[in-house]
């Protein structure tokens, strides 16, 4: 049984398509086609079907890729492990960020490994949509969320800390909001995204439960930091995760936190920031090693929630 086949046959398992295999290979369609079946006829076992319009992976097809993703993974770990044992990291990983904390913190992160690391290839892909590691080929997912059992493995690096600001002209125009409550009578911007527009919510300390508050303004957007420079000139009220603000914002004047003594959120669960990677891709040590550099260098308490 030839390791290539195994690849050919994972990848069209998860691309469904031979054309995209041999694209990604490098190599005709035809070899592709080839390899998986003579794989079929040496297994005895038909593992996919094929019509026009897709491949998709028979009954049986599906119990083989588990086993076989899981086998060539620990191959592929044992030789770079193996291939890397007395040099540093080298090659390629892909990870993969939401955009405003990608934009704002992993690109850095990226140069400073990078300097670390100058033999390592890193593709770093920007989305906020939830994409499957393993169908998208992500070594490294950073996400920014509740916690849920997806399959993953990683690291908790901190909770999400929400920031309710204004700018100082806003205030001095609208006043200032002493509770909660006032929210309703002021200008809030909302993100807005695939799950619709931005709630917020609010509890006081040590309180549990959130209570969401009922909140409007002038200026809707799918994009965060368009609403950040809206709250800068005196449009309104933007809430968002400390981490997305500029810090010099602050401590120029040039925004202002509000209703400090409070807990003002965007979500009524605890959100976090994860570093999660698909099991098998954690025999790998260049995995294994960036991962551990991302969080050691953002820390904890986050080196944002300091600046």
């Amino acid at each position: 049984m030839q390791i290539k086949a195994l690849r050919y046959f994972l990848m069209v398992a998860t691309t469904g398509s031979f054309l995209a295999t041999a694209r990604h290979f490098e190599v005709p369609a035809s070899s592709v086609s080839r390899f998986i079946a003579a794989l079929e006829e040496e297994l005895g076992r038909q593992l996919f079907y094929r019509s026009t319009r897709a491949v998709k992976l028979t009954e049986d097809g599906e119990r083989f890729y588990l086993q076989v993703k899981e086998a060539v993974g620990l191959l592929d770990a044992a030789a770079e492990d193996l291939a890397q044992a007395d040099v540093g990291l080298k090659g390629l990983i892909r990870i993969n960020a939401p955009v405003a904390l990608g934009r704002r913190h992993v690109a850095p992160l990226i140069v400073c490994l990078q300097k670390e690391y100058p033999e390592l290839e890193v593709e770093l892909t920007l989305t906020d949509a939830l994409i499957d590691p393993v169908q998208e080929g992500a070594d490294i997912t950073i996400r920014v969320g509740h916690v849920i059992d997806s399959g993953l493995i990683g690291r908790t690096v901190s909770g999400q800390r929400y920031v309710l600001a204004a700018s100082p002209a806003y205030l001095e125009t609208h006043g200032k909001p002493l509770s909660p409550g006032d929210l309703s009578d002021h200008a809030c911007l909302l993100y807005k995204g695939d799950q619709g527009a931005q709630r917020w919510y609010c509890k006081r300390p040590p309180e549990e439960t959130f209570k969401m508050l009922e909140v409007s303004g002038p200026l809707r957007s799918n994009n965060a930091e368009v609403l950040v420079a809206a709250a800068m000139a005196g449009q309104g009220l933007v809430l968002f995760p400390s981490w997305l603000f500029d810090p010099l914002s602050f401590r120029e004047g040039r925004l202002l936190k509000l209703l400090t003594d409070w807990d003002v959120s965007a979500s009524a669960e605890q959100m976090q920031v994860q570093i999660l990677s698909p099991e098998n891709r954690l025999r790998s040590r260049k995995v294994r090693e960036v991962s551990n550099f991302l969080i050691e260098k953002i820390g904890s308490p986050p080196y944002w929630e300091s600046l």
